[in-house]
Order: structure tokens, then C-alpha cells, then sequence
């Protein structure tokens, strides 16, 4: 079971690939704190389902979209075929009287499950067992995931290793740039990323960080030994949810009611959330769907000229590791750093001047890498507009609606 992980978690290699994994809420403009009916949505969907695209088309448990880009060659080639998809499922959708909307969280609506499917039943009757929080996550959350080559085997700045260990130091500096889910049911949460701060509360055991250590491999091998098993799956009969606790290496030692397969080895790792998901390729999970049309590139951009230009790497590498000091010896996403990035964003100063930093390396990188000059363009305005005045995407629909008696400084609940 170990070697499987290991050899299925992290594939090394140059790293030359890059993809995008796009999820919407889906409502009426008309009506956008209305819930869409699912008999409206199902015929939507059914539409969408027969565009000719070249992204990966998935629904999410409470209705959202998800398209998740082919492996490309360069930022350009990504961005293009994602813009070029979305303008496809946009058109479809605004014939049916529907849109995309980009929110980190549903800001309106409560959660509601629509998708029947035992993966779905499961995964509920598991987290309902903590509480609410785990039937949020599932219904009413969407983001921008940008997934990179995992990088070479040897070490150096384009190495597995350093680039692992980027990951988590850029998280929450990603975190706080691009926090966008302030509200819940119209009014403000106390956290500017509600969806972050709702993946913090949620079942540490499988959406915190793995442990630090010299050899990410080993590392991500024994965190996915040790995480919980959230069910059992069953061909004729409603899949199994284990008793609280229930393991995978315990599973493999014996219990369950049969031993695992490697299909279940492999599905397991599905069930497991972390900020940074080690998936062939790191998959960077924490940044909150984007406002606009095109919001979503800049994430995409900025990540990815972080990652696969050296000199930006390195330069962001080591300015951010200070930053991680003040983080202690919690993993992410639950210690101080991870939540004053979720509940202040760049209000926070010592975040401000680490996405300063990260956004003037990743503008010095887009030429080198031949960013198209849109998305460059739309990097140097977020940049004008929100990191420049310690702002983030959140404090846009934060400003009509005055601060919560006493809500500075506390780690409210979502």
C-alpha cells in the first residue's frame, strides 16, 4: 500500500505541464439569491454535457459546474483552452436564462445536496457526523485549483522536494490575495475566505497538511495511511460508512468487513483534502473562485510563473520562508498563519508584503514565460487594484456592509 501511494502521489519529471480546475455556483442573474430549481439546472447541465469541450466536465454534489483543463505546455495554451470552454458552457448556460457565478461560497443560499450518487450519499453521512460544516464544503463552495509537474527528482529550485515545500509557503499568501467568500446567507462571516476557514474545521485527519519532512513522498505515504477512511464502497448496497476513526492502515491490517484493493487504495485518496494534494501532480487547493469572466487567470497566472520560472522560485522561495516562522508548529490549514490569511487577507501585514513580493516576481516572470498580454495585463491590474492597497476580492462585497461589533481579531466559526 505504501509503495502504491508513493509511486501514484508524485510523478517527477521536468516540469513543463500546467492545468486549471474551474468550479462555479450556477444561478440566475435575474434572481441570484433564489435557488435554481433542479429540474431547470438538470436540463441546463444536460445541454452542457453535449458542447464539444476539451476540458473535463464535472457537476459538484449541490449543482456547481467544474471544468478541469487538459495538461498544457504553457500558460498560454492553458488559459486559452479554459477561456475557450467556459465561453462555450457561458453561452449555453445564458440561453437557459443562467450564469456562472464566481464566489468562494454560495454568499445567498444554504447548501443543498442535489447529486444522488453513493460517492455523495456517503460522503454526507460521514461528515454530518462533525456537523454542518462538511455539507457546506460539498454544496456551496467553489474554487480555482491550479495543478503543477510535481518537478524534477534531483534538487534545486525546480526539484519535487523545494517545490512541495513552495506549495504550502505560498498557500496562504494565495489564501489571503484571493479571498472571496466574506458572506454567508447576505451577511458577513468574520473571515474574508469563508470556504477556507470552513476546509480548516472540517475532519483534520484528512484536510490538513501532512507533516514536514525531508522526503515529501514518505510523508504523503504515511498521512494517507493514517487518514480516516470515509467509506466503504459496495456494489449492491449502499456504500459502508466505517466506524469513526477507522484508518486505512488499520483497514489493511484487518479491519472493515473485507480487506482493501488497490481500487480502493485508490479511491481513498480521492476522499483526502488538503490544501496541496499530491495527485501525479501537486494540486494547489486553496484559492477561492474568482469574480468575472476571467477573474480565475490570475491565480492561474500568478501560480504558475511562481512555479515554473527559476528565478521567480527561488526569489519567492526564500522571501517567504520568515513569513512562515510566525506560522508555529500546527500544520496547515489550522495554525496562526493559515487562519489570519483566511479571516484578515491582506489587511494582515506581514501577508501584504509577502503577496507584494510574490505578485512583483510573478509580473517579472510572465514575459519570460510568453504570458498572452491580457493575462499579464490582468495580473499588473489586480495587482494596482488590490495588493498595492492591502486589499483582497472578499473586501469588494465586504464594503457596503459595516465591521461586526468585536469581530477584529477573533477566529470566528464559519
Amino acid at each position: 500500500m505504501d509503495a502504491q501511494v508513493r509511486g501514484v502521489c508524485f510523478k517527477t519529471g521536468p516540469p513543463r505541464r500546467l492545468g486549471v480546475e474551474l468550479e462555479w455556483l450556477v444561478h440566475d442573474p435575474a434572481e441570484p439569491r433564489t435557488p435554481v430549481s433542479p429540474g431547470r439546472l438538470s436540463a441546463a447541465f444536460a445541454a452542457v454535457r453535449e458542447l464539444p469541450l476539451r476540458s473535463a466536465l464535472t457537476f459538484e454534489p449541490g449543482g456547481q459546474l467544474e471544468l478541469s483543463s487538459p495538461p498544457a505546455d504553457s500558460l498560454s495554451a492553458c488559459a486559452g483552452q479554459a477561456a475557450s470552454d467556459l465561453a462555450l458552457v457561458r453561452s449555453a448556460l445564458r440561453a437557459r436564462g443562467l450564469a456562472l457565478a464566481g464566489h468562494g461560497l454560495d454568499p445567498w443560499n444554504p447548501p443543498r445536496r442535489l447529486l444522488t450518487a453513493p460517492r455523495y450519499r456517503a460522503m454526507e453521512a460521514y461528515f454530518d457526523r462533525a456537523g454542518p460544516d462538511g455539507r457546506s464544503m460539498m454544496c456551496a463552495t467553489a474554487s480555482v485549483q491550479v495543478c503543477v509537474d510535481a518537478g524534477f527528482e534531483e534538487p534545486g529550485p525546480l526539484g519535487h522536494g523545494r517545490r512541495w515545500r513552495l506549495a504550502h509557503l505560498l498557500g496562504p499568501v494565495l489564501v489571503a490575495a484571493f479571498a472571496n467568500s466574506p458572506l454567508r446567507r447576505g451577511a458577513p462571516t468574520g473571515w474574508r475566505s469563508t470556504r477556507q476557514a470552513l476546509w480548516t474545521a472540517l475532519d483534520p485527519g484528512r484536510s490538513r497538511a501532512p507533516a514536514e519532512g525531508p522526503d515529501p513522498r514518505a510523508a504523503w505515504a504515511a498521512y494517507a495511511l493514517d487518514a480516516p477512511v470515509m467509506c466503504i464502497r459496495r456494489e449492491d448496497a449502499p456504500w459502508e460508512v466505517p466506524p469513526d476513526g477507522l484508518t486505512l492502515r488499520e483497514w489493511t491490517a484487518g479491519g472493515g468487513h473485507r480487506p482493501p484493493g488497490r481500487d480502493d487504495v485508490a479511491y481513498h485518496l480521492t476522499t483526502l483534502f488538503p490544501p496541496v494534494r499530491p495527485h501525479g501532480h501537486l494540486e494547489l487547493r486553496m484559492i477561492d473562485a474568482q469574480p468575472g469572466d476571467d477573474g480565475w487567470t490570475v491565480p492561474l497566472a500568478v501560480t504558475a510563473a511562481l512555479f515554473d520560472d527559476p528565478a521567480a522560485s527561488e526569489d519567492v522561495y526564500r522571501a517567504l520562508k520568515p513569513l512562515s516562522d510566525t506560522a508555529g508548529p500546527d500544520p496547515a490549514p489550522g495554525n496562526p498563519l493559515w487562519l489570519r490569511a483566511a479571516r484578515d487577507g491582506l489587511t494582515d501585514p506581514g501577508l501584504r508584503e509577502a503577496a507584494g513580493v510574490c505578485f512583483a516576481a510573478a509580473r517579472a516572470a510572465l514575459p519570460r514565460l510568453g504570458a498572452p498580454g491580457a493575462v499579464r495585463d490582468a495580473v499588473a491590474d489586480f495587482a494596482d487594484r488590490y495588493v498595492a492597497r492591502g486589499r483582497c476580492p472578499a473586501d469588494d462585497l465586504l464594503d457596503p456592509h459595516p465591521p461586526r461589533p468585536g469581530a477584529a481579531g477573533k477566529e470566528n466559526r464559519p
